[in-house]
């Protein structure tokens, strides 16, 4: 069972500051999440219409999953990031590869940006991904972005996210993507 009071994950960047991870607190964090989901940026989350209330009953039933966990990012102690992690070999991914239990399945969805900082997707993308890998259990990242959704698939490859297929799910046609800790850090090595 993941805490809901204390960060799961911390990490300075230089010149940014301390970027964390923490549980979401559902109660405390609607207002925001709400707000986040239904920017129009947002739409590959599919929740662009939805009510406050609605918003914290799909959340409330990830939170019910035991195999899925939702997080929020946080820059200096400040929400900037809404983060989804689950066990790939529980959910209906894999009914489209062969999946094994130290597979595991990330969403992110970064906050409206307030002023422009130069490489700030990238910084919370590696932030999200240095958490998974920093969890001995988890062996490979697995996503299934939209197939449509350009800028994340450039933050995948630059992570080093190999490409698999298209599939499809009952909400999307998905690219079927995974990234092993060896592929991360080759990929990291070349970006620094």
């Amino acid at each position: 069972m993941v805490s809901t009071h204390q960060e799961v994950f911390r990490r300075e960047i230089s010149g940014l500051g301390e970027m964390s991870i923490r549980p979401i607190h559902l109660d405390t964090d609607i207002e925001l999440l709400h707000n986040w989901v239904t920017q129009p940026y947002a739409k590959y989350w599919g929740m662009l219409e939805q009510t406050q209330k609605e918003v914290k009953a799909a959340y409330q039933e990830i939170e019910d999953n035991p195999h899925h966990h939702t997080f929020i990012g946080m820059l200096n102690n400040k929400p900037i990031f809404l983060m989804e992690k689950y066990e790939a070999s529980k959910d209906m991914i894999a009914e489209h590869y062969d999946a094994l239990e130290s597979d595991y399945g990330m969403h992110i969805l970064v906050a409206p940006a307030e002023k422009r900082i130069p490489q700030f997707t990238w910084h919370v993308f590696s932030t999200v991904m240095e958490y998974f890998f920093s969890l001995p259990y988890v062996n490979r990242v697995v996503v299934e972005p939209d197939a449509n959704n350009e800028k994340i698939h450039v933050l995948n490859k630059k992570a080093g996210f190999e490409y698999q297929k298209e599939i499809a799910l009952p909400h999307k046609t998905a690219a079927l993507a995974f990234c092993t800790r060896e592929s991360y850090k080759n990929a990291i090595s070349t970006t620094i």
